[in-house]
């Protein structure tokens, strides 16, 4: 038998909701390390996180495309996002590290190896870098934080569209 609620209540736990709801909105970012950069993306092209496993390495591609993993069945391309932009050295598979999914939003089965997830941000906790414009295209802002940090905004799709992302084979 279901347990009855009185009307008072149940309008008390939807505001409650609600009000959860509209925080969790101004939290709409996701934070992530990717060799010395801070990056921050959408929280829905995040997609989902997972750690990293086994790779299969795949011959005659770029040192900053790791090789496939498969994600329930389903193969996904690894990326690791620091070499990608020649930081150095590669990403390690272990400790922190994470694969974030991304590009399931746009039906690209596409992983990027970060160093660490940071956690939710808040876009209004960021100012905009004024100081230099970032000429990688899928930067789609430069911001500051409050301890004067340098965070990218990353254009997921912008990157998963960008001929060198997807020139992974080596000539």
């Amino acid at each position: 038998m279901s347990k009855r609620i009185s009307l008072r209540e149940f309008q008390e736990n939807l505001a409650h909701r609600l009000a959860e709801a509209h925080a969790a909105e101004h939290r709409g970012l996701l934070g992530v390390q990717a060799g010395e950069e801070n990056w921050l993306l959408d929280l829905p092209e995040a997609g989902e996180i997972i750690m990293p496993s086994l790779l299969a390495p795949v011959p005659l591609t770029h040192e900053w495309f790791r090789g496939l993993i498969n994600v329930r069945g389903v193969l996904y391309s690894v990326v690791d996002l620091s070499r990608f932009h020649g930081g150095l050295p590669v990403s390690s598979l272990s400790g922190q590290s994470r694969l974030l999914l991304v590009g399931a939003r746009q039906g690209v089965n596409c992983a990027v190896l970060v160093s660490r997830v940071l956690g939710l941000r808040n876009e209004e906790d960021f100012d905009v870098d004024s100081e230099a414009d970032d000429p990688r295209p899928w930067v789609s802002r430069r911001l500051r934080d409050a301890n004067n940090h340098l965070w990218l905004r990353l254009d997921v799709s912008q990157l998963l569209i960008n001929n060198i992302f997807l020139d992974a084979g080596v000539s």
